[in-house]
C-alpha cells in the first residue's frame, strides 16, 4: 500500500501502538470461544449470499479476523477478540429442538421445531440472509413449513428479513402467525420511516458498511460482524403481546412473555419456554455493554427500568433456566452461568444509571461525568460488560439527557452559534487557519488526537475546502478509531476520516425501507407530514382520501403551516373538501415518496389509478410540496490491507 497517498489509510502511530499495547484484555477465552462454537452442525456451503447477483454477505470478508489470534497494531485487542468470536459462523444447536444461525447477518435467527413446522425468532435484516439461513436449516435438519414468526423487538435487524422466511399471502391466509410486543409497529415506523433517512445516514457511521474490510478498516460491529447490504421488509404482526405473564401456545410450543418497553428498544419482550427450561433475553442482555443511546440516533433508553426488567426476569425464571439465548452473540449454557450473567448485566445498567445521576446531582455536566466514570473491577474483569458496542462515555451522557435534556445548565451553551458560524469566529480569534493547523500539528505529534479533531473541526466548518485541515483531522480521527474498543466508535471515526479525505459520497433520493408498505393509514399520513414543506403550499386546504383497497376514508387538512388528520370524516366534511381522491394505499405511498417507478413495493403506479373529484390541483400541489430526502449512494467497499 502506498503510504504517501493522503487518501489511503495510514498505520498506527507510536502513540496509538503504546496505548493498544497497554490495553488489558484478560478474559476467559476458553469459556467464551467454546460457547460460541458449541453445537455447530453445519455452515453455509459457500458463505456468499447474494440477491439477484448483488453480494449481500460474504463470510470471506472477515477471513483476516479468523486468521490470527494476536490483534494487529491498528485494532484494539478487546475489539479484535470480540470480532473473532462474532466471526464464528454456522448453524448451531442451542438445546433439544432449537437451533440458531449465526454469523450471516448482524443478528441471529433462531429456529424452533414445533408440532408441524418451524417457529422462527427474529428473521434477520434482509430477505436474502433470512432465506439463506432457512434453507440451511431445512437442508440440515429436514424441511419444515414456517408456522409462526416472533419479532422480539422493533429494530430492523430483527424483522427486516421476514419475507425471506414467509410471505404476506401466507400470513393473510392465516397459515403463519406473526407475534410482536405491544407498540411494535409504531416504533418500527418511527425509526425506519419518520426519522428513517437521517438514521440511515448516521447508521453508515455507526456500522461502517462502506469501510473496506481489513485491519485498517472495518473489523466488527460489536453486536455482530457487520450489516448485510440487501433488501428488507416487514409484515405487520397478527398478534400482540400486551402484558408480562401472557402465555401463548404456538403450534404445541408453550411460551411465557415479559414485556420490556423502553429498555434496549421502545417495544421489546423477553420470553421463556417452560418445557425446555429455555430463556430468550431478546437484545436486553448480550455479550457487550449495550447502548443506552445509539450514536445512529434513537430514543434514549431507560437504564433504570432496563436493570429492573433483568431483575424481573431473574425472579420469574432465573431458577428454572438451564439455557439462555439472545438476538445477538452466543448462548449461555447451564443455570449457574445464566444467573451469573444476568446478575452482572442487571447491575451494570443500574450502576450506569445511579452513578450518572449521583454525579449530576453534585452539579457535574455530562462531559464531566463521562470523563470521570470508569468501569469498576467487577465489570472490567468480565468480557460481556465491555464497551464493544455501547460505551460508558456516551451512555452516561445519555442517562443525563433522559432526565435533564441536552442543556447542561451553563448559559453559554443555551443558544450557541451553528457550527459554520462558530467555526469562522473561532478560527479568526485563534489567528487564522494556518496558525490553527500549525498548532494542531504540534498536538498531533504529542498524540493528543482528541484535541486535534476538536480544534480542526472549527477550521473545516469555516472552510470545508481547506484540504490541509481535512487531511490532518482525518489522520487524527483514524488514530482515535484504531484506539477504540467500541466498534461503533471505531466505525464512526474511520468513516469520518474517509469522508474528510475523499469527500462525501454521491447522494441520491432515499428509497424508504419496505416498512412503509406495512404502515396503517394514520402512519402514512404522519409520514407525509414530516415531508411537508408549508412554504411550497397554499395556506389552507382540505383533502379527502378514499382508499379503494381498504374501505377507509380519511380527511387530510392543512392549516397554520401544519397538517391535521381525521379518520372517517362526516358527509358534510366530504362535500366541503377541496378535492376528494380515490387511491390505493400503496399508490399514495409511492406518490408521496415520489418514487417514479422505483417503488420497493414492486407495483408502483405513480399518477396512475388516482381518481380526483373537485379541484385536482390541490392534491397535485400538496404532493409537490413534499420533500424528497437524500442519502449517500451505497457502494461495495474494496478491501485495503
Amino acid at each position: 500500500m502506498n503510504q504517501e497517498s493522503p487518501l489511503l489509510p495510514k498505520p498506527a502511530t507510536e502513540h496509538t501502538s503504546q496505548i493498544l499495547s497497554a490495553a488489558v484484555v484478560n478474559f476467559d477465552d476458553h469459556t467464551d470461544f467454546a460457547a460460541a462454537a458449541a453445537g455447530r452442525i453445519a455452515q453455509h456451503p459457500t458463505g456468499l449470499i447474494s440477491d439477484e447477483g448483488r453480494k449481500v454477505w460474504d463470510v470471506a470478508d472477515k477471513d483476516f479476523v479468523r486468521a490470527g489470534e494476536a490483534a494487529p497494531e491498528t485494532v484494539h485487542p478487546g475489539l479484535w477478540r470480540q470480532a473473532r468470536l462474532n466471526s464464528i459462523h454456522g448453524l448451531f444447536e442451542v438445546c433439544d429442538g432449537v437451533w440458531q444461525a449465526r454469523g450471516y447477518d448482524l443478528s441471529n435467527v433462531t429456529f424452533m421445531a414445533t408440532k408441524r413446522g418451524w417457529l422462527v425468532i427474529d428473521p434477520l435484516t434482509t430477505e436474502a440472509t433470512a432465506a439463506a439461513c432457512l434453507e440451511l436449516a431445512n437442508a440440515t435438519l429436514g424441511e419444515r413449513p414456517v408456522m409462526a414468526v416472533i419479532y422480539t423487538h422493533s429494530h430492523v435487524d430483527h424483522y427486516g428479513g421476514v419475507k425471506g422466511v414467509t410471505s404476506q399471502e401466507a400470513v393473510d391466509a392465516g397459515d403463519v402467525r406473526i407475534i410482536a410486543p405491544v407498540g411494535f409497529m409504531e416504533e418500527a415506523v418511527a425509526e425506519n420511516v419518520t426519522a428513517g433517512p437521517i438514521m440511515q445516514r448516521r447508521a453508515i457511521y455507526q456500522f461502517g458498511p462502506l469501510l473496506p474490510p481489513g485491519p485498517m478498516g472495518h473489523v466488527d460491529c460489536g453486536l455482530g460482524i457487520g450489516i448485510p447490504l440487501g433488501t428488507g421488509g416487514l409484515i405487520a404482526p397478527t398478534e400482540t403481546v400486551f402484558e408480562t405473564g401472557e402465555e401463548l401456545d404456538v403450534d404445541g410450543v408453550r411460551i411465557v412473555f415479559q414485556n420490556t418497553p423502553e429498555a434496549e428498544a421502545p417495544a421489546e419482550m423477553n420470553f421463556f419456554f417452560p418445557d425446555r427450561s429455555l430463556l430468550c433475553m431478546a437484545e436486553n442482555c448480550t455479550h457487550t455493554l449495550h447502548n443506552v443511546y445509539p450514536i445512529r440516533g434513537a430514543q434514549t433508553r431507560d437504564a433504570l427500568v432496563w436493570s429492573k426488567y433483568i431483575q424481573e426476569a431473574l425472579g420469574l425464571w432465573g431458577d428454572k433456566t438451564e439455557t439462555m439465548f439472545a438476538s445477538h452473540h452466543w448462548p449461555r449454557f447451564g443455570g449457574e452461568s445464566v444467573r451469573a450473567f444476568l446478575t452482572l448485566q442487571r447491575d451494570l445498567y443500574r450502576w450506569l444509571h445511579d452513578q450518572t445521576l449521583r454525579l449530576a446531582n453534585h452539579g457535574l455536566t455530562p462531559n464531566d461525568i463521562a470523563d470521570q466514570l470508569r468501569l469498576p473491577q467487577c465489570f472490567a474483569s468480565q468480557s460481556h460488560a465491555q464497551g464493544y458496542y455501547g460505551t460508558v462515555s456516551h451512555n452516561v451522557r445519555s442517562v443525563y439527557n433522559r432526565y435533564l435534556g441536552w442543556y447542561d445548565g451553563n448559559p453559554s451553551n443555551l443558544n450557541p452559534l451553528p457550527p459554520t458560524e462558530a467555526g469562522a469566529r473561532y478560527v479568526e480569534m485563534m489567528g487564522g487557519a494556518e496558525r490553527v493547523i500549525g498548532q494542531a500539528r504540534k498536538y498531533f505529534a504529542k498524540g493528543d488526537y482528541r484535541w486535534v479533531v476538536q480544534v480542526l473541526n472549527h477550521v473545516v466548518f469555516a472552510d470545508p475546502a481547506n484540504q490541509e485541515a481535512r487531511q490532518l483531522s482525518a489522520d487524527a480521527m483514524e488514530q482515535l478509531g484504531y484506539q477504540s474498543e467500541s466498534a461503533t466508535w471505531r466505525n464512526a471515526y474511520l468513516s469520518g476520516a474517509s469522508e474528510l479525505r475523499n469527500g462525501s459520497l454521491p447522494a441520491g433520493p432515499s428509497l424508504p425501507h419496505r416498512t412503509v408498505y406495512a404502515m396503517n393509514t394514520e402512519q402514512v399520513i404522519e409520514m407525509m407530514g414530516v415531508r411537508f414543506d408549508p412554504a411550497r403550499f397554499r395556506a389552507t386546504a382540505t383533502i379527502v382520501i378514499e382508499f379503494s383497497d381498504l374501505d377507509e376514508t380519511h380527511l387530510l387538512g392543512v392549516s397554520n403551516h401544519a397538517i391535521h388528520h381525521q379518520p372517517e370524516p362526516s358527509e358534510s366534511q366530504i362535500n366541503q373538501a377541496d378535492v376528494v381522491v380515490a387511491v390505493t394505499r400503496q399508490t399514495l405511498i409511492d406518490l408521496a415518496l415520489k418514487l417514479d417507478g422505483r417503488s420497493p413495493g414492486g407495483d408502483s403506479r405513480p399518477n396512475g389509478g388516482v381518481v380526483k373529484l373537485g379541484d385536482g390541483r390541490v392534491f397535485d400541489e400538496f404532493l409537490a410540496a413534499l420533500d424528497v430526502f437524500m442519502r449517500p449512494t451505497l457502494i461495495e467497499p474494496q478491501r485495503v490491507d
